[in-house]
């Protein structure tokens, strides 16, 4: 979609108004994408086009305090990969219904009401966040799958790791030359 705008954006982050969900994309500025990630966790960015972003948390003013939903963002190399152990590397093929899927209370489409009349919908909005990282991006998530592509609409989560203190969460990040971005929802503590 090379005629993404602001507008297209903010109506594309509207795919997750019914969660407590955290999206936001910061400049790439380090040959280390989780130092990025790190300080998109951290408050420390803002999105290098100026577009919307979801944060539950904007207003807080000390992003440390021990409330605050993520746990500790890496920091150094050993913090690094920690972290790494933590995601796997989704294949292109499979990000839009993990999107949609992050999208869903609970995380089971078949379990959501109304869902194959909302699909299309949710699926376009995804694919309009999606358009933002063309080929050539890789995504990571902490949501467990099975296969090399699995579709998120047939296989429930297989589970998460943790990056928040929330009870439960799970997300997408997304990274390129020129941006990382965070897609995440949160259950409640």
């Amino acid at each position: 979609m090379d005629d993404l705008t602001a507008d297209a954006w903010a109506d594309g982050l509207a795919l997750y108004e019914d969660r407590w969900a955290f999206t936001a994309v910061a400049p790439r500025d380090h040959v280390e994408w989780w130092f990025d990630v790190a300080a998109v966790m951290r408050g420390e960015t803002a999105d290098p086009r100026g577009w919307a972003s979801l944060d539950p948390y904007e207003e807080d003013v000390d992003r440390e305090v021990e409330t605050f939903a993520w746990i500790e963002p890496p920091t150094s190399t050993a913090d690094v990969e920690r972290f790494n152990s933590s995601v796997e590397e989704l294949p292109r093929s499979s990000v839009q219904s993990l999107m949609v899927l992050l999208a869903v209370v609970g995380m089971n489409v078949s379990k959501s009401r109304d869902f194959e009349d909302r699909r299309p919908e949710m699926e376009r909005r995804a694919r309009v966040l999606l358009s933002r990282f063309p080929d050539g991006a890789c995504f990571y998530s902490n949501v467990g799958w099975k296969g090399e592509h699995p579709n998120f609409y047939e296989q429930p989560v297989n589970g998460t790791s943790p990056f928040s203190r929330s009870r439960w969460d799970a997300g997408l990040i997304a990274v390129n030359d020129t941006e990382v971005a965070l897609i995440w929802t949160f259950e409640s503590f």
